[in-house]
Order: structure tokens, then C-alpha cells, then sequence
């Protein structure tokens, strides 16, 4: 329930938004985002366990800061119209798990799954309980974005996440950049 509460608001539920109005497809962005909140669960539990007192603030948020600027200019690339789109069909999918995973590099949920896996000795209720929150979280934000691509032109959502991921991205590098 905490990472669920945690993830209400952030950059991940932006960007799973961005991708279901993007791709109109929930069901495969829910997928990504699944399966993507697994492996990074699974790798931050990990991580928590064995190596947390290497990871400094200022390197985890110089790479947030430098990946979500890249996801300000990929948000920027114009679509074909989904009738005319020569994608693969599992091009929400995986543009959802690798854009998600990007993401979700330092996020206060990863944070929080790294710092629980920490504290308690089961790994495997650690990252279950933490996936299933980020999920149950960016249910509604997947199904807005949906919602919204069928009623708003897709351009200007495009460049209001750009602007958003961008924004963030230098928040975060200046954030490394302040750190000691």
C-alpha cells in the first residue's frame, strides 16, 4: 500500500499515461508496466539486499536526470496514425517496458522497494507487495491517457509530456549537481 500511495503523482504514472494515449492500447501498456515494475522490483530487492551503500544520491540522480530528458525528446517523435502504423503489435508493449524501466531508475518506489528489502528478509513478499502497488497505481493513469487520446489531438500531448519530462530531467541533474 505504501508504494501504491508513493507512486500516486509521479514521473511513472506521467509516462504510463503518455504511452496509453500514444499507443491506444491499455491492455499492452498495463502489460509493460507489469512486467517492467517486476524486473525493476526484482533488481532494486536485489540490490537493497547485497550493494545499497554504494549507490550515492548524486550518481542515481544524474542517470534519472540524463533518461528523462531522453524521454522528452523521444516523446517529441511524431506517430503515424494507428490506422496507417507499421509497428509491430507489440510495439506498446515494449516501448512501455523499456521506457518504464528507464523511468523507474531511482524512483522513490524503486527506493522504497530497495530500502524494504533491506529491512526484511523476505525478497520475494518485498517485491510482490511493491509491484503490485506501482501497478494498481498507474491502472487509472493508463486508462485516463486512453480516454483522453480518443478526445484530445495527440500533438499537444506530446509536447506537454516533453515539456514535463524535460523539466524533471533538469530538476534531477541539478540535483546531482548539488550533491556533495
Amino acid at each position: 500500500m505504501t508504494v501504491a500511495v508513493a507512486e500516486i503523482g509521479d514521473r511513472t504514472q506521467l509516462l504510463a499515461l503518455m504511452l496509453a494515449a500514444r499507443y491506444r492500447k491499455p491492455w499492452a501498456v498495463l502489460a509493460g508496466v507489469f512486467c517492467s515494475a517486476l524486473l525493476n522490483n526484482l533488481v532494486a530487492g536485489l540490490v537493497g539486499v547485497r550493494v545499497a551503500r554504494y549507490l550515492t544520491p548524486r550518481l542515481l540522480d544524474g542517470i534519472v536526470g540524463v533518461s528523462l530528458i531522453g524521454m522528452a525528446l523521444w516523446a517529441l517523435k511524431s506517430d503515424v496514425a494507428p490506422e496507417q502504423s507499421t509497428e509491430r503489435r507489440h510495439g506498446a508493449f515494449l516501448a512501455t517496458l523499456i521506457a518504464y524501466s528507464i523511468a523507474e531508475l531511482a524512483d522513490k518506489t524503486q527506493i522504497a522497494t530497495l530500502t524494504l528489502a533491506a529491512a526484511y528478509s523476505n525478497l520475494t513478499a518485498v517485491v510482490a507487495g511493491t509491484t503490485a502497488g506501482l501497478v494498481l497505481a498507474n491502472v487509472p493513469a493508463v486508462f485516463i491517457g486512453h480516454a483522453a487520446a480518443q478526445r484530445l489531438p495527440l500533438k499537444p500531448i506530446h509536447y506537454v509530456s516533453s515539456a514535463l519530462f524535460l523539466v524533471l530531467g533538469v530538476v534531477f541533474l541539478v540535483r546531482a549537481a548539488h550533491h556533495t
